[in-house]
């Protein structure tokens, strides 16, 4: 078949000397242009969409240990989409077709209806609006439950940032987080560690240099609007930021470190979340909408290129 696209139909946004190009398929962000400049590691048209890139993850992100959890003193198993480690990663929407509810000039709006199923019986309205203006590309989501009983849910998104003609080693991370969570050898937090005077300490600019991160950062230092900011920085003084509102409390880093070929350590993913991974299971920040109510929560990308 001629032009087979597996991310499906291609939106793509402009705003001055911004462009970015949204796909059907998981309503995820697929490229991201300032300047000229590809600062998100995307991939291509013609490419089934790898590593989880730009995808959205809910209603869960991150992993849940065996896909197994209880609420409301009901279990549930939801399938394993991480087999090799017997998790369940990234939620369920990461492969489902987003129509177009809204398009104009620098805004493109999504929607995607998460219906009950096996593991996860409760309907979930989602939206999800891409901006772009002057200030970067801001991305709100909406979420409304339309169940009949109160429904469990985490958000979360997959973005790699780079900055073209730098590896990983040699950026520089800030990350206002004072704890990170420990893992077991599947991924699963076994517990937590401060992060203060250590290798993961990014509270301050530092150069990643070898380190490996796969790591959920917490007990995030907060802007006086409630939210923050996880940035990455190159020698030349380019630097991309990726920030979010009071409602993402997690951050989670990713060195693309098992990736191979090209993808190796050519960018990091900059992972904004409303909680920790297992949360299903924990119920740490986990979000509980009753019937009808809704929740909304905003994250963006700003990029300073220089001239």
């Amino acid at each position: 078949m001629t032009n087979f696209r597996p991310s499906g139909t291609q939106w793509t946004l402009s705003h001055g000397d911004q462009t970015a190009t949204v796909v059907e398929v998981g309503g995820g962000l697929r490229g991201y242009t300032v300047s000229g400049t590809e600062i998100l590691d995307g991939y291509a048209e013609g490419e089934l969409c790898p590593a989880g890139s730009g995808q959205l993850l809910m209603p869960w992100p991150n992993r849940i240990r065996d896909g197994h959890y209880r609420h409301a003193g009901v279990a549930y198993q939801l399938p394993l989409s991480e087999p090799s480690l017997h998790n369940a990663i990234h939620g369920l929407v990461r492969w489902l077709p987003w129509r177009v509810a809204e398009q104009s000039d620098g805004l493109l709006a999504l929607e995607c209806v998460l219906e009950p199923q096996i593991g996860y019986p409760w309907r979930l309205d989602l939206r999800v609006e891409y901006r772009l203006g002057d200030l970067g590309l801001t991305v709100t989501h909406h979420v409304a439950n339309r169940s009949a009983d109160a429904a469990p849910f985490g958000v979360g998104t997959h973005p790699y940032l780079r900055i073209p003609g730098h590896a990983v080693d040699d950026l520089t991370l800030t990350v206002p987080a004072r704890t990170r969570l420990l893992v077991d050898g599947r991924m699963l937090p076994i517990g937590a560690a401060k992060v203060a005077g250590g290798e993961f300490d990014f509270t301050e600019p530092r150069r990643i240099g070898a380190l490996e991160l796969d790591t959920a950062f917490g007990d995030l230092v907060r802007d006086g609007d409630g939210g923050s900011t996880v940035s990455i920085s190159a020698p030349d003084g380019r630097a991309v930021h990726v920030w979010a509102d009071a409602n993402f409390g997690w951050w989670q880093l990713f060195t693309a470190h098992t990736l191979t070929g090209e993808r190796h350590r050519r960018a990091i993913a900059i992972e904004p979340m409303t909680c920790p991974p297992d949360a299903m299971r924990s119920g740490r920040d986990l979000i509980e909408l009753a019937p009808d109510e809704t929740w909304q929560g905003t994250w963006g990308i700003r990029a300073d290129l220089g001239a």
